[in-house]
């Protein structure tokens, strides 16, 4: 068994990975930890989330000694800020650990990145490099050999997973660059109280126009420029991205389909729907991304539903994880 703890044990997704944890053959739950001076150290994680009374009563401890908490470890989650996470997972790493970064302090090597997206200089290029960007479906032999992945955040999995196929196929005119609409639910913004996501005060809004930090992301890994427009929804959970490109000349409804019968064959947590146009509700609370799409003439739109907290953070770093270990894809998912 693989001792697995969670650090940022309390919010949504380090939740959703506690329950994953203890649901694994495989794995075991060596420790639920948050920042220090957390108001809710010593809390049992099923006192803050419900849904795991009897599950997982195991307490929330303060993170005090990150060097005796790897020693105890195999397996690290980090479901924290991003600054966090750029301190944390090289102690981890150091330890021997796997370390599975839910946040994007190691999704992208770009010079100025995280100075211009993320507000802080990068302080360790030498794990930067060595990360694998954890698009399970597409980055499965990277994960597989590397000690850090980096799991993408929730829109640019949404978006990458509708834009890749079209784009391995060489199919898409990249002249007309693609246009990503992406609403999410207010789960998105975590689980601190603002009046951002207060659900009270979400009305249906865009918000990040032209310098939302996922967009460099999206772009950097698709090697594709896009123009990514994010929106915030007044629901719980879930993302829905339209996407519309442009096809070269020429192009079928035919090709359509085999590039992304192609690209998804034997992947469990795609499923290609052709002309039905997938639904939030139908992805909410499965490890699942939904694909289908619309042509006429030259253009396209895509449309991908994925459960935010899920296929956009935790169940895909489960995804990941598996990978990485050799256990099958849907192990502790479903």
């Amino acid at each position: 068994m693989l001792k697995t703890t969670i650090i940022g044990a309390t919010g949504y997704t380090g939740a959703e990975l506690a329950l994953m944890v203890t649901k694994h053959p495989e794995l075991t739950l060596s420790g639920l930890y948050v920042s220090a001076n957390s108001v809710d150290a010593g809390k049992p994680i099923s006192q803050l989330h419900g849904k795991l009374a009897g599950l997982v009563d195991m307490s929330v401890q303060p993170l005090n000694d990150v060097k005796q908490v790897a020693s105890e470890c195999d397996i690290v989650f980090l479901a924290t800020a991003h600054e966090v996470s750029h301190d944390l997972a090289p102690e981890f790493l150091d330890q021997g650990c796997q370390v599975f970064d839910l946040s994007g302090a190691y999704r992208v090597k770009a010079d100025d990145f995280y100075t211009t997206f993320y507000g802080f200089e990068h302080q360790n290029e030498s794990w930067l490099d060595k990360a694998a960007y954890g698009l399970a479906e597409w980055d499965a032999q990277e994960i597989e050999h590397a000690q850090l992945v980096a799991v993408p955040g929730c829109y640019p999995t949404a978006s990458q997973l509708a834009i890749k196929p079209l784009l391995e196929a060489g199919i898409i005119d990249t002249q007309m660059w693609p246009v990503i609409n992406a609403t999410s639910g207010v789960t998105g913004a975590g689980r601190k109280a603002t009046m951002t996501n207060s659900f009270c005060e979400v009305s249906l809004q865009p918000y990040g126009l032209f310098n939302h930090r996922h967009q460099p992301e999206i772009a950097t890994h698709l090697g594709c420029e896009v123009i990514f427009t994010p929106h915030l929804g007044n629901f719980k959970r879930g993302i829905l991205a339209t996407i519309t490109m442009k096809l070269n000349e020429g192009v079928t409804e035919a090709q359509v389909a085999e590039a992304f019968a192609t690209a998804y064959q034997g992947q469990p947590c795609v499923r290609v729907k052709g002309n039905v146009i997938p639904r939030i509700q139908d992805v909410e609370h499965t490890p699942f991304c939904d694909l289908g799409w619309k042509l006429q003439g030259q253009h396209i739109i895509v449309v991908s539903a994925i459960d935010n907290l899920l296929k956009g953070a935790s169940s895909q770093a489960m995804q990941c994880l598996n990978i990485k270990n050799k256990f099958a894809q849907l192990t502790a998912l479903i």
